[in-house]
């Protein structure tokens, strides 16, 4: 009987298992309110910082972009519409309620300056960085 060598991965092994704790933990935690967290995406250019959120099924009427003290925060509330109360749901994973995800910004922005849309189910909010200080050296003198 051919045997086969399969490699062991133990960081993947371990990914997986943190995977399986996190779902068992939301489940008993969840209490049936339906909080989420949205992915988020954060890249950074030499001007800008483009933050990426997925929600799928949210209005953006639904969402709020605030920024106090250097932190962008993207919160909202999401409600089912028509939902059947009667139904006897075998497993439900949509999830519905308030969400809430805060970023730290570098200091110095400008919270007038930032933009943000919504397309697809994926709301893209750019903020840009202000400019950098210019680099100067100082002259050390010596005492005589």
């Amino acid at each position: 009987m051919a045997q086969t060598i399969t490699r062991w991965q133990p960081f993947a092994d371990l990914a997986e298992l943190r995977s399986r704790f996190d779902r068992m933990f939301a489940d008993l935690t969840d209490g049936g309110d339906g909080a989420w967290t949205p992915a988020i995406d954060v890249v950074r250019t030499d001007d800008a910082l483009t933050i990426r959120a997925e929600v799928p099924g949210i209005k953006p009427e639904e969402i709020a972009v605030d920024v106090a003290d250097d932190v962008l925060t993207i919160s909202g509330r999401h409600e089912e519409e028509h939902e059947t109360r009667e139904a006897h749901y075998v497993r439900r994973e949509r999830r519905l309620g308030a969400f809430s995800r805060a970023i730290a910004l570098p200091a110095g922005i400008d919270p007038s300056a930032i933009r943000a849309k919504s397309h697809h189910g994926v709301l893209e909010i750019t903020v840009p960085l202000p400019a950098r200080a210019e680099r100067t050296t100082v002259r050390i003198e010596a005492d005589e």
